[in-house]
């Protein structure tokens, strides 16, 4: 059987690096294999790091400040295209879904929104002499979608169970669900996904916020689970509009950014909380509302709840998570032979693959858009 290698490049909310993978792919769909030959986190520079995260967070830049962050986000995502094939076999693909600096999902029906992506999939072709498929998003956009989630349908051949309905639960700098019924007729309409709210975005914001920016995620959980949840704060900050929107639904920092951690910070103050025990606080809004949704938009509990992302190595937030769904036990991806830290970028390159097989990556019932489209531009290397 046919193998394409493809290199997929992801960095997401939390801006932590560029996690590229370096995978085999063959099949189309039903017979859709993936072998990760490579994984790897490429840091930012911090300077960069802190422009992104600044621009995430509304800072005003000019088109001459945003136009070189461009491109420096693309030298660095070619940069670990290059890197992560040393030792292997060139790739012939690159999938990259660069850096979410701003998103906007859809108010109403028959609305656009809009989703912006830094990191030109023109220029990382050019540098690394490999065809790239960018700007996925897009595509599903302009079919009146919300542009996210658009892992579900690599979920759905990668990850699903003739028997069991499986939550595959991505936790990154926001979290989001695929609901995988037991596969049977009609199966893929049945397929749900929407972002339940806060991955690590506020927990990272505030251990940089008590470390005076030293330290930038609570490794293991551990700061967190050293202190003690205040339910009361969780049960207010559970009352935030988007918990209640039902499906199609997608978020990010524009909402779950710093503006909402420093209200968070000043609900805290009543409470007279320590930062073991805010940490603890925060950790249980992202579990809670992971668990809320389901309760809330599933048409019933899953058998497994499997996750995937950086927030899946979080100890603390994982035993949070477990304590809340009782018998449904949680485990990660790694369990199923797909990386857990590097599922998403895995899921990237498929996108290409599938992009570059003219094979649509959407699924409408989970984005909302009007039909099944192709997701992703590509750029040719003419070099």
């Amino acid at each position: 059987m046919h193998r394409t290698r493809v290199i997929g490049l992801m960095s997401g909310t939390s801006v932590d690096g560029i996690d590229a993978a370096l995978v085999e792919i063959s099949g189309r769909d039903w017979d859709l294999q993936v072998k990760l030959l490579a994984g790897e986190t490429y840091p930012y520079p911090p300077q960069l790091r802190e422009k992104i995260l600044e621009i995430g967070a509304g800072a005003a830049v000019s088109m001459a400040e945003l136009a070189a962050i461009d491109d420096a986000i693309a030298h660095n995502f070619a940069q670990a295209a290059q890197n992560i094939q040393v030792g292997h076999p060139p790739a012939s693909l690159i999938g990259s879904h660069g850096q979410t600096v701003y998103h906007r999902p859809r108010q109403n029906p028959g609305e656009l929104g809009y989703s912006c992506q830094l990191g030109r999939g023109a220029l990382i072709a050019h540098l690394t002499g490999i065809t790239t498929v960018s700007n996925f998003r897009i595509g599903d956009i302009a079919a009146h979608g919300h542009g996210a989630p658009l892992v579900p349908r690599v979920d759905a051949y990668l990850l699903s169970d003739l028997q069991e309905d499986r939550c595959i639960q991505n936790i990154g700098g926001i979290g989001n669900v695929t609901y995988l019924p037991a596969r049977g007729d009609d199966w893929l309409s049945q397929i749900r996904g929407w972002d339940t709210g806060p991955g690590n975005s506020l927990l990272d914001l505030a251990v940089k916020y008590f470390t005076n920016g030293t330290k930038t995620y609570d490794e293991n959980g551990a700061w967190s689970a050293s202190g003690t949840p205040c339910q009361f704060l969780v049960e207010q900050w559970l009352q935030q509009e988007y918990f209640h929107l039902p499906p199609p639904k997608s978020t990010g920092r524009e909402l779950f950014g710093v503006h909402y951690l420093n209200q968070c910070l000043e609900d805290a103050q009543t409470y007279q909380l320590n930062p073991a025990d805010f940490l603890a606080t925060i950790t249980e809004l992202t579990a809670v509302s992971i668990v809320h949704s389901y309760e809330a938009f599933l048409p019933r509990r899953p058998h497994k709840v499997i996750l995937c992302g950086g927030g899946s190595r979080n100890i603390y937030l994982k035993y949070r998570l477990q304590l809340l769904l009782g018998k449904v036990p949680v485990s990660t991806t790694d369990e199923f032979s797909l990386s857990a830290s590097f599922k998403e970028a895995i899921a990237f390159a498929v996108l290409a693959y599938w992009r570059n097989l003219c094979i649509p990556g959407n699924l409408p019932t989970v984005t909302g858009a009007s039909q099944e489209v192709l997701l992703g531009e590509i750029h040719g290397n003419y070099g």
